[in-house]
């Protein structure tokens, strides 16, 4: 890697950037909430993730040349500006897509041991079937789940996908994964109204780890209310960093939009950009991915007669998360929304289930599935 002298300014919560992007030039890191133009005016390359508004007004003054966000997401990138002026753009998609799928089967069975159900016996409804819905589907299958899809772009080429209504109305649990679309010809934003929520089944569970805006909070509030037998999971926020205290105590499991902050999604998303601003200068990628991952503090253990549930809360357990999102919510606003990116800020280790090495055991099977390594 030729070191070209660039300013690199990067959000401070971006794992491996002095590791990975030194040999370019000097790495500045600053909070991506609050990033300024005057932040970003000698910068060379800027590295955001969702939270960092990218548009004309943040670069009109810069220098920038090339912008990465280490996120699936791009509706925080104003891509038609950085177009026009020459900006070379890269996005991460898939980088925590399975630390995404892993929040939310975590979720599932956690709840599963809470409520009494058995997940095998429900219906698994996915709306938005891109990067994370497609990874969670196949993992769904893999259990044995039956699962319905919606996705209205992939339909119009596409077979196998059900009418909105039509999932609603059959699923027992309904998974979003949608990106934020606010106009065109399918918009995600408020996709479910308390018109989509009043149809849901007697007992569903609803789990957003895709897009605050894609569900109306207030409706989804207000429906809640009148039907206590619904189940909510809500790690995105309508108005986040803004959390509604009385939605979320209307939940089951609340998280602060931490579903995707695997170690490894994080730093396999600060690898992706660095494969992008590689092939921008059209130079070779200095060293693979698996340089850059540690090895697990838990990395083998012998299942003797843990249940699947326990072996996948040593790895996560979203109550933890759920404790500390909701010692925050009796803060005054201004608080409460420090306290939400102080959570994000300063989240704790977390690996994916694919670094836990687990002894064959009659629970072998469902152990690959939910995406262990099983010794041989």
């Amino acid at each position: 890697m030729q070191n070209r002298n660039l300013k690199i300014l990067a959000d401070e919560n971006m794992p491996m950037v002095e590791a990975m992007f030194s040999g370019f030039g000097k790495v500045t890191r600053a909070p991506g909430r609050n990033l300024k133009a005057e932040d970003v005016a000698d910068a060379d390359v800027l590295l955001v993730r969702s939270i960092t508004q990218v548009n004309a007004a943040l670069l009109d003054s810069s220098s920038v040349k090339f912008v990465g966000t280490a996120t699936i997401g791009t509706d925080h990138i104003d891509q038609n500006y950085l177009v026009q002026n020459g900006i070379g753009f890269s996005n991460a998609p898939g980088c925590n897509a399975d630390a995404v799928v892993e929040y939310v089967l975590s979720c599932i069975y956690a709840l599963a041991d809470k409520h009494g159900f058995d997940p095998k016996q429900r219906t698994y409804g996915i709306i938005g079937v891109g990067n994370v819905g497609g990874r969670l589907e196949k993992r769904f299958k893999r259990l044995g789940f039956k699962v319905l899809l919606n996705d209205p772009p992939r339909a119009e080429n596409e077979e196998g996908f059900a009418p909105l209504n039509e999932l609603l109305e059959q699923a027992d649990v309904i998974c979003l994964h949608t990106p934020l679309i606010c106009d065109g010809k399918h918009p995600t934003q408020h996709l479910l109204s308390e018109s989509e929520l009043r149809v849901l089944k007697p007992g569903c569970l609803l789990i957003n780890a895709g897009r605050g805006p894609a569900i109306d909070n207030q409706a989804l509030l207000t429906v809640g209310e009148e039907r206590p037998d619904l189940l909510y999971v809500l790690d995105v926020w309508e108005f986040e960093p803004a959390v509604n205290r009385k939605l979320a105590e209307r939940c089951e499991i609340v998280s602060p939009h931490i579903a995707g902050y695997s170690l490894d999604g994080k730093i396999r998303g600060t690898y992706m950009l660095l494969e992008a601003l590689c092939r921008f200068f059209n130079e070779s990628v200095p060293q693979p991915l698996a340089n850059y991952l540690p090895e697990s503090d838990l990395s083998f253990i012998e299942q003797e007669s843990r249940t699947p549930l326990s072996i996948m809360q040593l790895i996560y357990d979203p109550y933890a998360d759920d404790q500390r999102l909701r010692e925050t919510l009796g803060l005054e606003s201004d608080e409460q929304r420090k306290a939400f990116d102080l959570l994000r800020k300063n989240y704790p280790v977390r690996r994916e289930f694919g670094s836990m090495t687990v002894l064959p055991s009659d629970a072998s099977g469902e152990l690959a599935a939910l995406g262990f390594q099983i010794a041989d």
